[in-house]
């Protein structure tokens, strides 16, 4: 877990949008908010894992993006010239981002598994 912490060691804080049910804005608060950020300066990271239906990447205009993967994991897609708000879609990842994932106990397990072990806990 070290190398995740040293992915980390430059993050100076962490919000966390969370609610347990759907339909409720998560997606548009945590881009506003993000935006916002990014307007007053700061670098933005978004780790969008709607499994419902990612929207982020479609509310900030990125399209399709080939994703790559490296030794320390996804290399996000940024959404600027100045690289100040970078995303990581569940959906960059699907083959239809339009649909949600319909992955079910251990495989829904799984990925949210990686996702804490790429991203670090």
């Amino acid at each position: 877990m070290a190398e995740n912490t040293d992915n980390l060691s430059q993050v100076r804080h962490v919000v966390l949008v969370l609610s347990g049910k759907g339909g409720v804005g998560k997606s548009t608060i945590t881009t506003e908010l993000a935006l916002a950020l990014r307007q007053s300066g700061r670098k933005v990271g978004i780790l969008d894992v709607d499994l419902c239906g990612p929207s982020i990447p479609r509310m900030l205009s990125v399209g399709r993006p080939d994703v790559h993967q490296c030794d320390a994991g996804w290399v996000p897609v940024y959404t600027d010239a100045q690289k100040s708000l970078a995303l990581m879609s569940i959906g960059f990842l699907m083959d239809d981002p339009n649909e949600a994932v319909v992955w079910r106990g251990p495989k829904k397990t799984g990925i949210h598994t990686f996702i804490c072990l790429t991203v670090g806990e």
